[in-house]
């Protein structure tokens, strides 16, 4: 069994779910689904037992606190903490850089549900076994419906423990995503990968050699202070940021994935937190002091005053301190648009 080495993503503002996350304490942080944050929930989904190694956790320096303070049951944790914003694939390759080229990464993003643990740890065994062998590996989410605000992964030939991947597809139309969802040969691209972190640069260096040459560079050049590392940050702003999936993964050819059913949400909006939650007979979610009477489907939740509501369904209404929201779970999408959210 490969040891496997979490590293947890850690960044974004959450504006899609404004005015619960915002910039001071975005989605991570908070505890959206169950009593812990998304992110205490992904540390203890990787914790040391089951093979793996304490975690990295990739992070900017606005979120530092934040991570500290809810690093508790992950006191080996080593944190990179990045000088800008530079996209995954920057990101990913400062946490390849400081671990070992043998070492088998298994990167997470930080502020997803997955409601079934051990699913996941037998899903990522099997993908850290592929990355021995030299894949770079997706976990493939089963999808439930046509979704289209995700990429997708097409399965090709059948591997030990996995598949080899046919393609990475775009994020579709609802109408190809039907037609996804009906072929039943495609796979939700959740952004959990897995990997050897010297096979990782490899491909990075094939692929896109001045990110690998830039991180290299910040990297050795960079400093520690306690359980913190900082790469050099005038030769780290000199990235130009592109995502793992550009980078790398939709250019390799060494790319692999396994299926995985395990209860995934990206809980991207109000209507993928909603359905996270479990609800009552009508499908309704409800938080604080609230009150509905003929509702169906409806997520309503207030830090303090009451919410009442009556007749409505598929709706979210959301009262968090001094800003109120909302929105038809189809506008729901729209939530990072509002100046609101792009101001806090």
């Amino acid at each position: 069994m490969a040891t496997i080495h979490p590293v947890i993503m850690c960044g974004g503002s959450g504006t899609r779910l404004w005015p619960v996350s915002r910039k001071q304490r975005p989605k991570p942080f908070l505890p959206l689904v169950g009593e812990k944050s998304l992110f205490e929930a992904t540390i203890d989904r990787c914790g040391g037992a089951g093979g793996f190694a304490p975690v990295v956790v990739v992070t900017g320096a606005a979120h530092g606190d934040l991570v500290d303070s809810q690093l508790g049951s992950a006191p080996d944790a080593q944190v990179i903490v990045e000088p800008a914003a530079k996209n995954t694939a920057a990101a990913i390759a400062l946490a390849a850089v400081r671990l070992p080229e043998d070492a088998v990464m298994l990167v997470c993003p930080s502020d997803h549900h997955i409601a079934d643990t051990a699913a996941f740890r037998e899903a990522a065994q099997k993908a850290a076994a592929l990355a021995e062998a030299g894949w770079l590996v997706s976990l493939g989410i089963t999808p439930h419906s046509p979704e289209t605000g995700f990429g997708y992964i097409k399965t090709g030939e059948a591997l030990d423990g996995g598949f080899k991947v046919e393609r990475f597809v775009e994020k579709p139309d609802l109408e190809r995503a039907k037609a996804f969802l009906a072929d039943g040969g495609y796979s939700w691209n959740g952004g959990i990968f897995a990997f050897r972190a010297g096979t990782f640069l490899e491909e990075l260096r094939k692929h896109e050699p001045a990110i690998a040459d830039k991180v290299e560079a910040a990297v050795a050049a960079g400093r520690i202070s306690g359980h913190c590392f900082h790469p050099d940050a005038a030769t780290f702003a000199r990235i130009e940021g592109e995502s793992v999936d550009y980078a790398v993964m939709e250019k390799t050819d060494r790319a692999a994935m396994v299926p995985v059913d395990m209860g995934w949400s990206d809980i991207g909006n109000f209507q993928a937190l909603r359905d996270a939650r479990p609800g009552d007979e009508d499908g309704n979610r409800t938080s604080g002091n609230v009150e509905l009477v003929d509702c169906s489907n409806v997520l309503a939740q207030s830090d303090g005053p009451r919410i009442s509501v009556i007749g409505l369904s598929d709706v979210a209404v959301i009262v968090d301190g001094d800003e109120i929201l909302v929105t038809t779970m189809e506008g729901a999408q729209k939530v990072g648009k509002l100046k609101g959210a792009a101001n806090q």
